[in-house]
């Protein structure tokens, strides 16, 4: 069935004031198409799907009514003007009871057809384009597009298969770049609250003043910058999806409002005296072991239990090496689709060379990778060549062990020259190095002043 955006249906039993229409609308770079009466309407939206349709009230066999009530029930995505000579109050409250978008009174007036016309076009292609975003992401975020055939993906996918639709709390652990986000989102567009809103919060990424404020909101005048009242996060996910990432960065402060806001279903604001109710699915995910967190009292015990109902682990890239070419492939395809770029594959020689790679980053320094390759590469296929120079050295990082084995150094010394190495990888962003050494950046940052006081003292 063919669509043209800004196509106009105009169905009127006279042939004049067909002409009419017509004319104002084309002036207007609208493309008109004309029926004489209701059946014949019918059956070019059977061919053709308009976004506004024009019609008369009353016209012999189907009438503007008649018309009405079937655009409704068979083309929904269309919004429907109606015409009528008579200017009754009562048929205009009747069409718009049935849906019509908006009516017109005969003579019309060119100035207020346009008007409404345009207004109605605006709200059908919003629609239609809210509708296709929403199919887009079920099918980006459903839980059998995550690329993997390994037994514990397989086994990953039948869990999220399980408990998708319960109400369950849900811990997702996992090295960094694993995908824990993906699996939330698969989660969350696979379950009865798909049309509802998935709120993502990176707590290590919000300073710890502004996250209590972030999460649960505040009232104006809580504090000096409160100029008005703010939602938080919990309120935007209400009847949806709130996934915190990072979760073992919450500090300890706000992990006691969480526990309340866990187990009471309800939060209250900065500021404010009275709690409000909230219905949300929670999803926390971390790449820390969360229970030795809680033995070294830096996680609260009861927020633990609270959270870890049910625990979907994923496993590093480095454990399931069978998958790296699924994931290279779709990873490639998605790159190349995007650039919209021809390129056949990869060569033998690189995709030996990303399976034998340990993949520190995991599935997201692989996507890293792809897209760079994709992008730089000038043959038919991506080859070695296309791969960075650290994949690229055919030594590659067992060579790194064997190194630090030959010339007998300390734990300590290798941890600091892994430690660089990773850094000196990824451009010197510390964020990124923190993820990929999962660590938080305070360990980070410890971790780095001691190597300078290593360096320069020792």
């Amino acid at each position: 069935m063919k669509q043209d955006a800004s196509s106009i249906l105009v169905v009127d039993d006279e042939p004049e004031m067909r002409q009419l229409l017509q004319d104002t609308l084309e002036e207007d770079h609208y493309r008109v198409v004309v029926a004489s009466d209701g059946r014949e309407a019918l059956t070019r939206m059977e061919s053709e799907k308009f976004p506004v349709v024009v019609t008369d009230l009353r016209m012999k066999g189907i009438d503007g009514l008649g018309l009405l009530e079937q655009v409704v029930q068979k083309y929904p995505e269309s919004n429907l003007i109606m015409m009528t000579a008579f200017g009754t109050v009562e048929s205009a409250v009747e069409a718009m009871k049935q849906g019509a978008f908006d009516y017109l009174t005969k003579p019309v007036k060119t100035d207020e057809l346009l008007v409404t016309v345009q207004k109605a076009l605006r709200e059908a292609l919003l629609r239609q384009e809210v509708q296709q975003l929403r199919q887009q992401v079920n099918r980006e975020f459903a839980f059998d597009q995550i690329l993997g055939k390994s037994k514990p993906m397989r086994e990953i996918f039948d869990l999220i298969r399980r408990v998708a639709d319960s109400q369950t709390n849900i811990l997702i652990t996992g090295e960094s770049g694993t995908g824990k986000e993906l699996v939330a989102k698969a989660l969350h567009f696979n379950s009865q609250r798909k049309s509802k809103p998935f709120v993502p919060v990176n707590c290590a990424a919000i300073p710890e003043l502004l996250l209590e404020s972030e999460l649960f909101g505040h009232v104006r005048g809580s504090f000096t910058d409160a100029k008005s009242d703010k939602r938080g996060l919990f309120e935007e996910a209400h009847e949806g999806t709130l996934f915190l990432d990072e979760i073992s960065e919450l500090p300890m402060m706000l992990q006691a409002k969480l526990l309340r806001a866990v187990q009471e279903r309800e939060i209250r604001r900065v500021g404010a005296t009275r709690s409000t109710s909230v219905n949300v699915r929670l999803i926390a995910a971390t790449n820390v072991l969360l229970a030795e967190e809680v033995k070294a009292k830096r996680f609260r015990e009861d927020l633990y239990y609270r959270l870890n109902v049910i625990e979907i682990h994923l496993p590093p890239l480095r454990d399931r090496k069978e998958d790296i070419p699924l994931l290279t492939h779709g990873l490639l395809q998605k790159c190349l689709t995007a650039q919209q770029k021809h390129v056949e594959g990869i060569a033998d020689s690189a995709m030996a060379r990303l399976i034998d790679y340990s993949w520190p980053g995991n599935v997201r320094e692989l996507e890293n990778i792809v897209e760079r390759a994709a992008t730089l590469t000038q043959g038919s296929k991506i080859s070695l060549e296309d791969l960075p120079l650290s994949l690229q050295d055919i030594q590659g990082e067992g060579q790194f062990m064997e190194d630090a084995v030959e010339q007998t150094l300390s734990l300590e010394q290798v941890e600091w020259n892994y430690i660089r190495r990773v850094l000196e990888k990824l451009g010197g962003n510390k964020y990124q190095t923190a993820q990929v050494l999962g660590i938080d950046r305070k360990t980070l940052y410890r971790k780095l002043s001691e190597m300078g006081e290593g360096k320069n003292g020792k």
